[in-house]
């Protein structure tokens, strides 16, 4: 008698519900990244510039915790948005150590004309879908994220 292995038989990429996100995440992301690309903004950017706009006065610590990067690399993003005049840094209440960011009257004029790129990127993909459909996908997206214990922004 020959002991015989049974092998398991992959299921198709097809068939997982995650090459499904993936495949729909990374086109709607591409499509997002060359809209603001022509305006001449990074995602990364994007998400810097919504979260400076959400507060009149940011924290470079508050602006690290909305990116989910390091020190250094949301420094660089400031420098670039400041580079762009999108961007400014003070320092807190005199203190060296610590800066307070915000928008300049460029960034404030920009960050709604990408937040409009944003709605129109997400109407070109899901706009088809009635409303409760494109509700219930939100809802299972958040779902998700809060079963997980998700935490940072995607800004890649």
């Amino acid at each position: 008698m020959s002991s015989q292995k049974i092998e398991h038989i992959p299921s198709p990429l097809e068939a997982h519900l995650g090459f499904w996100l993936r495949f729909v995440s990374n086109h709607v992301s591409l499509r997002f990244q060359q809209l603001l690309e022509e305006k001449g903004v990074t995602v990364t950017e994007w998400v810097a510039l919504r979260t400076l706009w959400s507060q009149d006065e940011t924290t470079h610590a508050e602006l690290i915790r909305a990116l989910g990067m390091t020190k250094g690399a949301t420094s660089k993003v400031v420098s670039r948005l400041q580079e762009k005049g999108l961007a400014e840094r003070e320092l807190a209440n005199g203190r060296a150590r610590e800066q307070c960011l915000g928008l300049t009257t460029a960034g404030k004029t920009l960050v709604p004309q990408l937040a409009a790129l944003a709605d129109a990127n997400d109407a070109h993909f899901f706009g088809h879908l009635p409303a409760d459909e494109r509700l219930a996908l939100t809802k299972a997206m958040q779902a998700l994220v809060q079963h997980h214990q998700l935490k940072e922004i995607p800004t890649a």
